[in-house]
């Protein structure tokens, strides 16, 4: 939080920035006194993240909504945080309804964090159980996701455990199961039809945890396991709060005709609107063409697609700085992060065809 306040001032006086930025966080922390003031509160920090790590906020398709009537928004996911945080601030801002934000039990090892989010309108989705408590743990998850659309509450969650490290956005099948469990009597596509499921794609022209994501697959593909830490969570989190973004777009898809008794063809067509509706930018095409240029790719329609765009020369060359100082051994799944999108792009619409 004191890094947020002021980066520049949080390496030079770091003791003295972490006492302000304590005491300023006790004055906001006494004005909470339920969720609307939590939310205000949050709103603040949100529009201040906008003024101070982007190049700006974008939506589409919000325009197509009905106020009054809920929705899931099944999310691809690339940040832990921002990802609701950015969806929620463009819902109310267009005066929806705020969001009940799925949060993975992993990121609430300490209780007061648990009950921060849980002022923010989230829930927890448990990971960690095993077994008939995992069973019953989803059955009572998916009952709430029920209950707050028949509430008329919108509900965010993620397309699949985990962050898309590799740029790679693929909707899990069992969460269309969870989704449908609510609902059990009813067939799977009915009990779907009844969340009013919209696809949801964000994107981020830089990534705020890019070359973390990079060393996390590298780290995978040497010695096979990676170590998640709450310590290491918490990183992440605090970089993708402060660190650069570029522009932020958010692209809200169409409501899902859930006609389809299959859990992996609903999937898939939420993969199909998130891999079309994700807006890219030149730092995808910018990683593409290295990719062709160093032979890591051989693609005549990818260079053809990489050579047709309008090169924008500002991000092009902070992306080039930035890929600078990545680490030799992490470079190629840097670029293949930032690839990866318009990769999917092509893939799904020459499947198309």
């Amino acid at each position: 939080m004191a890094a947020f306040a002021s980066r520049r001032l949080a390496r030079w006086i770091p003791g003295l920035l972490r006492n302000l930025t304590r005491r300023r966080l006790r004055r906001w922390i006494e004005s909470v006194h339920d969720v609307q003031s939590m939310q205000e509160v949050v709103e603040f920090y949100m529009n201040r993240s906008i003024r101070t790590t982007t190049w700006g906020l974008s939506q589409d398709g919000l325009e197509k909504f009905q106020p009054g009537k809920a929705h899931v928004f099944v999310s691809n996911h690339r940040d832990i945080v921002m990802d609701p945080a950015f969806t929620n601030l463009l819902l109310h801002r267009a005066g929806f309804s705020t969001l009940q934000i799925g949060v993975g039990d992993n990121l609430l090892k300490k209780p007061f964090v648990a009950d921060l989010m849980r002022l923010n309108k989230s829930f927890i989705v448990h990971r960690s159980l095993k077994g008939r408590e995992l069973l019953l743990a989803l059955q009572l998850l998916s009952e709430y996701i029920h209950h707050c659309v028949e509430d008329s509450e919108n509900v965010w969650i993620a397309q699949r455990e985990g962050r898309a490290k590799d740029g790679i956005d693929r909707t899990d099948p069992a969460l269309v199961k969870m989704l449908a469990m609510g609902k059990r009597k009813l067939p799977l596509y009915e009990s779907l039809a009844g969340l009013h499921i919209v696809p949801v794609a964000i994107s981020y022209e830089f990534d705020p945890c890019d070359e973390f994501k990079a060393r996390e697959l590298h780290e995978v593909r040497t010695t096979g396991s990676f170590t998640r830490t709450a310590a290491g969570d918490l990183r992440h989190i605090a970089a993708g709060m402060t660190r650069f973004k570029g522009r932020v777009h958010v692209a809200f898809g169409e409501e899902l005709r859930c006609e389809n008794e299959d859990a992996e063809a609903v999937a898939a067509a939420v993969d199909r609107q998130i891999i079309r509706n994700y807006r890219l930018y030149e730092t995808n095409y910018r990683a593409l063409e290295i990719l062709l240029d160093e032979g890591e790719l051989n693609s005549p329609a990818l260079r053809q697609a990489a050579a047709g765009r309008n090169v924008d020369i500002r991000s092009r060359d902070l992306f080039d700085r930035r890929l600078a100082r990545v680490e030799g051994e992490l470079r190629k799944l840097y670029l293949f992060g930032y690839a990866n999108p318009v990769i999917s792009r092509y893939e799904c619409e020459a499947g198309a065809n």
